[in-house]
């Protein structure tokens, strides 16, 4: 069963490509980090599971949404997967050399209790990769988000826990930067008819519902107008670099 929403973009879906990739690259630049026993916050429908499981002793991923999971249970049979909401986590302390979090803290009402718990499950020396979206870069509001974050930002919540912070970004390239300033004048376009700024006023339960039509059909539209382009980003379009107010995505390593 899938769940797919514009939040939840899709692989298989051709308008929602240069989204996939770019989620997708986040699992790529974790590579070199992953070792021990791997715990994933937030692990969706799996998009990073066969890439990064291997590299790991152990794997658990864990998400919300009980259906996803056991269908995830029936695809990767020898990792273990969980449904539940978090914080906490139902995890004892000092379990997992690494944690991978992407695209999760922005959904979480308490961020700084999900921080916390990343911390407590942590072993020592353990480290932790977290993704989510700059907000330099954000296009309009987004209601199934609590939050986004500056890279200042976020640094500032780790700090908090962790003494070993280092914040880093998922930037694209030139043919990444163009889907995107297409993206943006599109947006904007949008944004003309919402004279009484509705987007920030209204509750974000009353626009999820326009906010994902409206969304899938810019989409839609951005892939018929340039279809070779959407078609053409890759994972390889993508790139890790220095705390940048132009990446794309906020990429944050922290070190218990």
């Amino acid at each position: 069963m899938s769940v797919y929403t514009t939040e939840i973009a899709s692989d298989k879906i051709p308008s929602d490509n240069v989204i996939h990739q770019r989620l997708l690259s986040a699992y790529h630049q974790a590579k070199p980090y992953i070792k021990g026993n791997l715990l994933e916050l937030g692990c969706g429908e799996g998009r990073g599971v066969e890439l990064l499981a291997p590299l790991a002793n152990s794997y658990i991923g864990i998400d919300k949404i009980k259906s996803v999971i056991d269908n995830l249970e029936q695809r990767f049979p020898d990792y273990k997967f969980l449904s539940g909401v978090f914080p906490p986590f139902p995890f004892e302390d000092n379990s997992f050399d690494t944690i991978i979090t992407f695209q999760v803290i922005e959904h979480v009402k308490d961020d700084e209790g999900f921080i916390k718990e990343i911390h407590r499950v942590l072993k020592p020396r353990g480290r932790a990769l977290i993704t989510t979206p700059n907000i330099k870069m954000t296009l309009s509001r987004n209601p199934w988000h609590e939050r986004e974050y500056t890279g200042d930002e976020l640094t500032a919540l780790c700090k908090k826990y962790f003494e070993k912070v280092e914040m880093k970004g998922i930037a694209g390239n030139e043919k990444v930067m163009e889907y995107h300033e297409r993206n943006r004048l599109s947006v904007q376009r949008l944004m003309r008819f919402d004279i009484f700024d509705l987007q920030h006023r209204l509750p974000a339960g009353l626009l999820r519902m326009p906010y994902d039509i409206l969304n899938r059909m810019n989409r839609n539209k951005l892939k018929k107008t340039g279809d070779e382009l959407v078609k053409s980003i890759t994972v390889q379009d993508f790139n890790l670099r220095d705390q940048d107010e132009q990446n794309l995505d906020l990429f944050c390593l922290v070190t218990k």
